[in-house]
């Protein structure tokens, strides 16, 4: 964590700078200084996703189903990166289509799960 805030805090440094001169090359920087913090998070999750997978798998949880809550995550964290980078640029109602977007996404990709718990909660109930 202390590396990503280094590189953050020197990136924001940098970046207040640039912007006087080159505002073009301190959103580069922005933008660069993002994706160089999200490699560095790739491995974490990479670890976290075979956890989750591993612990569905003991449960004898439908792989399926976790790979969908996991894609639906992964969009989330997708969407709401590329929402940041686009306010960041300026482009406020960009963002916000690209954030309806991944709500969108998620939604489709979540009612294959909501109808196997209705029906599952159907069977449930006496009746």
């Amino acid at each position: 964590m202390i590396q990503i805030i280094g590189v953050a805090l020197v990136a924001t440094f940098l970046a207040l700078i640039l912007k006087e001169q080159k505002p073009n090359f301190a959103f580069l920087l922005v933008v660069f200084t993002g994706c160089m913090i999200f490699l560095f998070l790739v491995d974490k999750i990479y670890l976290i996703v075979s956890m989750v997978e591993k612990l569905a798998a003991d449960a004898k949880i439908n792989i399926v189903y976790v790979e969908t809550i996991l894609k639906i995550i992964g969009i989330a964290y997708i969407a709401e990166f590329a929402a940041q980078i686009t306010k960041d640029a300026g482009q406020g109602a960009i963002a916000s289509k690209i954030e309806l977007g991944g709500k969108v996404l998620i939604l489709a990709m979540a009612v294959p799960i909501l109808t196997v718990l209705i029906e599952t909660i159907i069977k449930l109930v006496p009746g």
